[in-house]
C-alpha cells in the first residue's frame, strides 16, 4: 500500500520510489493519474485498474498474482490508500488469503491539513465524506455535533458551501480550518467563524475551487461529561425521525432503548 503525493511532487518518498520501481504489477485507483506518476518519475510497471467499483474482484487478481511470486503495489490518486480511497477491501483480501500487507508511508490530505490547522483537541474525528443529501446526512452531522472531539472531513468544490454552513447549524459557534488544495500551487489554509465560513468561502470564486479538508474545533470536554437525555433527545428530533434519533441517543447516553423511546414521544406530543 503506497502512498504517493497529493499535489507536490517532491512530497514522495525514497522507499515509496523504490517499492515501485521494483514492483511487477501496480494496481491504481486511475491508470492515467499514476501513468503520469511513474512517467515523471522514470518507471516503466504494469499497470492494471483497481477502483471502487471492480476492487473486489480486483483483489482476487492481485491475490493470483501474489500466490505466483509476483509483487504488487496498489496506489490511489493522490495520498495514503483506503483513507476515503479504495484499498481496504484489497487488504482484506490479501490478508485473508495468508499473504502479508506491507503500508508504504507519505503523503495524506487529513494529517498535512490537521498539522497546519492550529486546532488543538484531545482527539479528532475523521469523517471523509459525508453523504450528500437526506436523512442520512442529518444523522451523520448530528453524529458528530454530539461529541466533543475536534471533526475533520474531506469535501468537493460544489458541495463545500453548503457543508460549511449545515455544519454551523448543527455545531454552533466554532471555528472552522479551510484547508483547500495542499501542497500545490493554489494552497490556502485559512481560520474562520463557522457562523461566517459560508459568506467567506463565497466572497472569492477562487476559494470554492479544488480539493478540501475541513477541521472543526472541538467542544469542551466538561460539556459533555454528563449528557442529559432529554436534551440529546431533543436536540436529535429536531433534524432525524423518532426512531433513528432514539438510537443515537442510547448510543451517546448508555440510557435503555426502551425508556429513551418512551421519553422520545413525550417529547414529540409536547407532554
Amino acid at each position: 500500500m503506497v502512498a504517493t503525493p497529493i499535489g507536490n511532487l517532491g512530497d514522495i518518498t525514497h522507499r515509496a520510489l523504490e517499492v515501485l520501481a521494483g514492483a511487477d504489477v501496480i494496481a491504481a485507483e486511475d491508470t492515467r493519474v499514476t501513468r503520469g506518476l511513474l512517467t515523471h518519475f522514470g518507471i516503466g510497471a504494469k499497470l492494471v485498474p483497481l477502483h471502487a467499483h471492480n476492487e473486489r474482484g480486483g483483489a482476487q487478481k492481485v491475490v493470483g498474482w501474489i500466490g505466483e511470486g509476483k509483487r504488487v503495489a496498489f496506489v490511489s490518486d493522490a495520498g495514503t490508500p483506503a483513507v476515503s480511497d479504495p484499498g481496504a477491501a484489497l487488504v482484506g483480501a490479501v490478508r485473508a488469503a495468508g499473504h502479508p500487507v506491507f503500508p508504504i508511508p507519505g503523503a495524506s490530505a487529513l494529517t498535512t491539513a490537521l498539522s497546519a490547522a492550529g486546532i488543538e483537541a484531545d482527539g479528532v474525528v475523521f469523517a471523509g465524506f459525508l453523504p450528500s443529501r437526506g436523512a442520512e446526512r442529518r444523522e451523520r452531522i448530528a453524529q458528530l455535533a454530539a461529541g466533543p472531539w475536534a471533526i475533520a472531513l474531506f469535501e468537493s468544490p460544489h458541495r463545500v458551501a453548503q457543508t460549511l454552513e449545515d455544519l454551523h447549524a448543527a455545531l454552533g459557534e466554532r471555528d472552522v480550518v479551510v484547508a483547500r488544495e495542499l501542497t500545490k500551487l493554489f494552497e490556502t489554509v485559512a481560520r474562520v467563524p463557522l457562523a461566517g465560513a459560508r459568506e467567506w468561502i463565497e466572497a472569492d470564486p477562487d476559494r470554492t475551487k479544488g480539493e478540501f479538508v475541513l477541521v472543526v474545533e472541538g467542544r469542551p470536554v466538561e460539556a459533555t461529561s454528563a449528557l442529559d437525555p432529554r436534551k440529546v433527545l431533543a436536540t436529535l428530533l429536531a433534524e432525524l425521525p423518532v426512531k433513528q434519533a432514539v438510537a443515537l441517543a442510547v448510543k451517546l447516553t448508555g440510557g435503555k432503548r426502551n425508556e429513551l423511546y418512551s421519553l422520545a414521544l413525550e417529547l414529540k406530543n409536547g407532554v
